[in-house]
């Protein structure tokens, strides 16, 4: 079922790419973040709220939160450990600021 209310992201970055220091961008693969999974990270881990709290921010359930936040941590660690660019990306129709 589609959602009927968008997500609510607050959070715009300055910078948009992140990529292995030393590696042409020609020789990276990238792992695409969205801005909900960049606005969950930043709310758990910088503004230190739970996901009870950080749910009613966006507008969400908390467990569709913590899938959110799931799939950032997986996204992110699996460019780190596998030297992948991290690339924030906008997904269309279901988010606003």
């Amino acid at each position: 079922m589609p959602r009927r209310q968008p997500r609510r992201i607050r959070f715009r970055p300055n910078v948009y790419y992140f990529k292995p220091q030393g590696v042409p961008m020609r020789e990276l693969d990238e792992v695409e973040l969205f801005p909900d999974e960049l606005e969950a990270i930043k709310l758990s881990g910088v503004d230190g709220l739970d996901q009870n709290q950080a749910a009613v921010r966006m507008n969400i359930s908390q467990p569709t939160f913590g899938r959110i936040l799931n799939r950032a941590y997986r996204k992110i660690a699996l460019a780190i450990t596998h030297g992948k660019a991290i690339k924030i990306t906008k997904r269309p129709k279901e988010i606003s600021y």
